[in-house]
């Protein structure tokens, strides 16, 4: 009888978290770039019935769930025009605009990529909304030089054609790696990137992020929010059901626990 009460608890608790990872959804439902999050749940623990522990039966009872971990799927969705310069959208999936704090010199990922022309010190920089930089392809500060951030910007419209990036007056732009301009990079293995708020993620200990040379950004658009409305609000019906379902659960062991104890009386 108490592993029914054990049961539904979890049950409960389970749910409620998974409302949680909804409602974080729900609530970015108009950020650029965001990606929602999935919960997954595994089993607690299982046992054989009427054999040994070891056994692989047919006949299995178990013993509540927890949500195990989140998970986010970095695929493009719908990008949006917005005419705006320094408003860049990712093309392809799992890759990532990197951004570095000037305070700290600590260094997240993003896929937000609505930037802005931001003073630090005497210079200009390439800058997110939260006053973080912009990396270009070689990890370095990107500069928001008028005439360099404009010869950018045309290369982005020209899908990098080299032509864009000559100069009559520099030198210094014949060579189109040479020229400093907006870093993407990419992970092996994405999904073990952690969400460290601010629609930003941080790469654990020894994950390397790698430059994908090859990665298109599209300039003057952004990528909108990948929360689908739709889906989550079947998913919070779903949850809200299984969570009233666990308590009951729960109501109901109580309710034969209090039967049992009077008749013994």
């Amino acid at each position: 009888m108490y592993q029914s009460f054990y049961t539904g608890a979890l049950g409960a608790g389970s749910y409620m978290a998974r409302m949680g990872v909804i409602a974080n959804n729900l609530a970015n439902i108009n950020n650029n770039g965001f990606k929602p999050k999935t919960a997954a749940f595994s089993d607690l623990l299982n046992y054989n019935l009427n054999d040994s522990e070891d056994a692989v039966t047919e006949l299995q009872s178990g013993n509540g769930v927890r949500m195990q971990r989140t998970y986010t799927t970095f695929t493009t969705d719908a990008l949006a025009p917005t005419n705006a310069p320094l408003d860049f959208a990712l093309v392809d999936n799992n890759t990532f605009f990197m951004v570095q704090d000037p305070v700290t010199g600590a260094i997240t990922y993003t896929r937000d990529g609505h930037f802005r022309r931001g003073q630090l010190g005497e210079d200009f920089f390439v800058m997110t909304e939260a006053g973080k930089i912009v990396l270009d392809q070689n990890g370095e500060r990107l500069a928001a030089d008028l005439p360099d951030l404009e010869r950018m910007i045309a290369a982005l419209e020209e899908d990098y054609e080299e032509d864009e990036y000559e100069s009559d007056d520099d030198d210094d732009y014949d060579d189109e790696e040479d020229l400093p301009r907006v870093g993407v990079y990419t992970f092996s293995n994405p999904s073990r990137l952690m969400s460290v708020g601010d629609n930003e993620f941080a790469a654990p200990e020894g994950m390397e992020a790698q430059l994908a040379d090859s990665a298109k950004v599209q300039s003057g658009a952004l990528e909108r929010s990948g929360t689908d409305l739709a889906k989550e609000m079947a998913k919070l019906i779903e949850c809200q059901r299984a969570y009233s379902y666990a308590l009951k659960m729960v109501i109901t062991s109580d309710e034969i626990e209090s039967t049992i104890n009077s008749l013994r009386g």
